[in-house]
């Protein structure tokens, strides 16, 4: 992300956090962006870069204004004001602010660690599943029906914000549905200043290795760390550390593999 996208997104980030949090507000954004996403017409109307960026925000305040409560239209109507590079950035930018909206609920109902374990649970889930994976992620089926068969199998099951987030996941606006899980879940994690590292062994860690190997990364890193631990035959024995683009590896496949180089 350039310098330029990365500023237009923090102020953006201002505006929702200045809003009072909540379940409603969440829905409505992502109304918003689900309206947007079925009406091109719409869509680059709010984010046409040759319309001056006080147009566009008025225009989204007349479209919105009687239909959606005032914190909703606030982030609409700053999100309009920028420039976005494009009508696709531009609903995914309302798209991170909804996620947002929710995480910020949910962390102040003290459930948030609920659901930053269900949601990576879900898409260890999916991603052990290739058939389930190939289904949720075929553009020719209609994104309703996808959402329909993820939501059968996973209402009840989890908690629905959880079940909302893996839902919406299938639209994938990262490329993938894990790729936009991922980015949920760093988004839980930027919430509370914490980063994120997937830890990938080939058996369950101890307790008391979980608790060693997050002090030793919070250290490195300076902040608290969420780990993620995905179990991985392939890797015999020891563990893979991906922190950020930073990977560390340590597992006997990786030095068998670095070894039979040498020997080549």
């Amino acid at each position: 992300m350039s310098a330029a996208a990365e500023s237009r997104q923090r102020a953006l980030d201002s505006v929702l956090n200045g809003q009072h949090a909540s379940a409603s507000l969440a829905d409505e954004l992502f109304s918003v962006v689900d309206a947007l996403g079925a009406q091109a017409t719409l869509r680059r109307a709010l984010s046409d870069p040759s319309t001056a960026d006080e147009v566009r925000a008025q225009l989204a305040e007349s479209l919105f204004g009687q239909r959606l409560g005032g914190a909703a239209v606030a982030v609409i109507a700053e999100a309009a004001r920028a420039r976005w590079g494009g009508s696709s950035s531009f609903v995914a930018a309302l798209e991170r602010q909804g996620v947002r909206a929710l995480l910020r609920t949910v962390q102040a109902e003290g459930r948030l660690d609920e659901l930053e374990d269900q949601l990576f649970k879900v898409e260890r889930f999916v991603d052990a599943n290739p058939e389930l994976s190939r289904a949720l992620g075929d553009r020719l089926a209609p994104l309703e029906g996808r959402q329909r068969l993820l939501g059968d199998l996973i209402d009840g099951r989890v908690s629905s914000a959880t079940a909302q987030l893996a839902r919406r996941a299938v639209a994938a606006r990262q490329r993938t549905f894990g790729l936009t899980v991922d980015s949920y879940l760093t988004m839980a994690a930027e919430q509370r200043e914490r980063a994120i590292a997937t830890v990938t062994t080939a058996i369950a860690l101890t307790d008391e290795q979980e608790a060693r190997l997050k002090a030793a990364l919070s250290r490195q890193v300076g902040r608290d760390v969420n780990l993620r631990v995905v179990l991985d035959p392939a890797v015999i024995g020891g563990v893979r550390v991906s922190l950020g683009d930073e990977l560390i590896e340590g597992t006997v496949a990786a030095r068998l593999d670095d070894a039979q180089r040498k020997l080549a």
